[in-house]
């Protein structure tokens, strides 16, 4: 089955970035998440941009236009300029909605605020990642991001295991470091 014309990358990655934030939230608290966003996003949007200008300095050599001009001209160049944009903007409205979420749910069974939140947050970066990368360029895109989205509840899912287990364990070893040794033996 070829996943490729129906599913995104983000529909795997993404819900690892809400495993990372909702884990450093619950660990670290609301503050250091949000820093770890700033950066993913801005890491993230680089990382994009200079594959924009890549392909933008290929068209500006092979023809009179200059860097700026085949960004803005070329089919590719820009699709990829919005692509950024897009994912930068759905990122970042995405990841710090789930950590309000979260944190309003935080005293919840374990399992709800790393759940809500992801769940939130995935389908707002999902709606705004395939409007403003697709809408208007007659592409199926609202098909790629119903599938993108299954995906990423499917993910959502898998990866409460791993955020339970990663909690607990540095909360045991938290706490026992904290301790005198003598109260480990009790």
């Amino acid at each position: 089955m070829d996943l490729a014309g129906i599913l995104t990358w983000g529909a795997f990655t993404y819900p690892v970035a809400f495993l990372v934030t909702d884990t450093t939230n619950r660990l670290f608290g609301m503050g250091l998440a949000r820093r770890v966003v700033v950066v993913g996003f801005a890491f993230g949007v680089a990382l994009t941009l200079i594959a924009a200008l890549g392909i933008a300095a290929g068209v500006s050599q092979s023809g009179a236009l200059s860097l700026w001009q085949a960004l803005l001209r070329d089919p590719d160049a820009f699709a990829m300029l919005r692509t950024a944009l897009a994912s930068g903007t759905a990122f970042l409205v995405a990841q710090l909605l789930d950590i309000k979420v979260f944190d309003v749910l935080r005293q919840q069974t374990w399992w709800k605020a790393p759940a809500a939140s992801s769940l939130i947050g995935s389908f707002v970066d999902t709606l705004i990642f395939f409007f403003l990368a697709f809408a208007g360029t007659g592409l199926p895109w609202a098909s790629w991001a119903a599938g993108d989205f299954c995906a990423k509840l499917l993910m959502i899912g898998l990866l409460l295991l791993p955020f339970r287990i990663i909690v607990r364990t540095y909360t045991f070893k938290r706490e026992n470091v904290s301790r005198p040794n003598w109260q480990n033996n009790l």
